[in-house]
């Protein structure tokens, strides 16, 4: 298993440090580990992350959540990007299980999809752990690109979420410039 902070590059995108731990795990499968702790307490956090006006705090304005097997967790982004997946399983303020897809740069993994299981666990009243356990990679060039890819990407999405209770919610024409 081998450890990696986010490089200073991409934290220099960010207001603040990221806070974020990540493990690339070789064996005994291939997976992409996270894991943060976020300043509020388990019901913000769901609530942040499983429905459509709490993701929109933090990930992108118009978020779609669907909390149901078979229901999307859809990112839309301005540029008309979208991100996110299918939910496979949930458990209330436990876990959250999605067939994830990759960004369009990389084709055949966005057809085959990842499995993305999120767990959530309180720590405090207002402090919650939260986990990112991404599986299902295969061999290849274009997977190997997507998995470093998301190794940065997954980990500023989770840092994301922990500034969204340090700083309050996003101020997308602030983040991004003027919205719809």
């Amino acid at each position: 298993m081998k450890r990696l902070l986010i490089p200073p590059l991409l934290a220099l995108t960010l207001s603040a440090q990221i806070r974020v731990q990540v493990t690339k795990q070789t064996h005994p499968e291939k997976a992409l580990l996270f894991e943060t702790v976020v300043p509020a307490s388990m019901d913000d956090v769901w609530t942040a992350f499983t429905t459509s006006a709490g993701l929109s705090t933090w990930l992108t304005p118009g978020a779609v959540v669907e909390l149901r097997k078979g229901g999307e967790w859809t990112a839309h982004f301005p540029d008309g990007a979208t991100g996110g997946g299918t939910i496979v399983d949930f458990a209330p303020k436990r876990k959250l299980v999605m067939s994830a897809k990759a960004p369009p740069m990389f084709p055949h993994v966005a057809a085959e999809r990842t499995i993305a299981r999120w767990t959530f666990e309180p720590l405090g009243e207002k402090v919650t752990r939260v986990t990112l356990r991404q599986t299902g990679w295969k061999q290849g060039e274009e997977w190997d690109k997507a998995y470093d890819y998301l190794a940065v990407g997954n980990a500023q999405l989770l840092d994301t979420l922990r500034r969204r209770f340090e700083s309050g919610p996003m101020d997308w024409d602030k983040e991004w410039g003027r919205t719809k």
